[in-house]
Parts: structure tokens; sequence; C-alpha cells
């Protein structure tokens, strides 16, 4: 007996954060069905690289404006619709949010410090990249926030 073959879908997304008070936060948004809080992330379209397709998602989904981190900061999978989906993730320091952007409608958003940004997560995968920030961006805050 054969096994059918899942093909896995390359999206990619980033975690818009920003320092406030000297707290790191981190931007989420809701899913189109306002059930759950995720980050921005879609598929990669042909010929751009998957950090300029985060950036290009961060906009569309969150109205966020930045210079996303072309270093990658982990990878999550997941399943939808019966399609299993392996999102790159990279970071993206908010310079500008605009009221006014594509999917503004569609989704909410919310400021949020990690620890709730972790705890209001679906994914345990991305739970577990937003610990691994968390930890990196605290050491890194301690010098230079």
């Amino acid at each position: 007996m054969s096994r059918k073959v899942s093909k896995v879908l390359k999206q990619s997304g980033v975690i818009p954060y920003r320092v406030n008070n000297g707290k790191v936060e981190i931007l989420l948004i809701t899913t189109r069905n306002f059930q759950h809080w995720v980050i921005p992330k879609g598929d990669i379209p042909n010929g751009m690289s998957p950090f300029d397709s985060a950036a290009k998602e961060a906009w569309e989904e969150a109205g966020v404006i930045g210079q996303v981190d072309a270093n990658e900061l982990g990878t999550y999978k997941y399943r939808k619709r019966g399609k299993i989906y392996r999102v790159k993730m990279y970071l993206l320091p908010v310079e500008m949010l605009s009221e006014d952007y594509p999917e503004a409608s569609q989704r909410k958003r919310q400021w949020v410090e990690v620890n709730k940004a972790i705890r209001w997560v679906k994914f345990n995968s991305l739970k577990r990249i937003l610990k691994g920030f968390f930890q990196v961006k605290s050491h890194f805050c301690a010098f230079r926030c």
C-alpha cells in the first residue's frame, strides 16, 4: 500500500517588535476569523526572498514597516486544511505603524509583552521561537535599551 507524501508549503513571517519603556513588546494580529492570535506570515512569491516576503506580509496584515533582519530566527510548522506549512521567521523592529493598510478591516492587532504573546499564540512551535526571541532580546536590551 502506498502512502501519499504531503508537500510542505513554504511561507515566511515576522515577529514585529518594539521597545516601550524598556520592555520588549510584540505586535500580534488575529486570524481573519478573529479566533486566534498569530504573527504576520504568508506564502513566498516566486522570485522574492523569504525576508522580503515577510516584510510584505507585515505591511499587508499588520500595517507595519521596518527593516526585516535577514537572519532567520527559526522555523515552525503547522497544518491547515490538510496541508503542511513551514514558516521561516524573521525579526522586524517596527519603524512605522499605519492605520490604513490592506487587511485593516479583516484583523485586530495588539501590542503585548513577550510573556503574554507566548501565552496568546496558538502553535507550540511558534511559542518556542518567541521564548528564544525573549531570551535574546532581554540580553540585548540589558545593554542597549
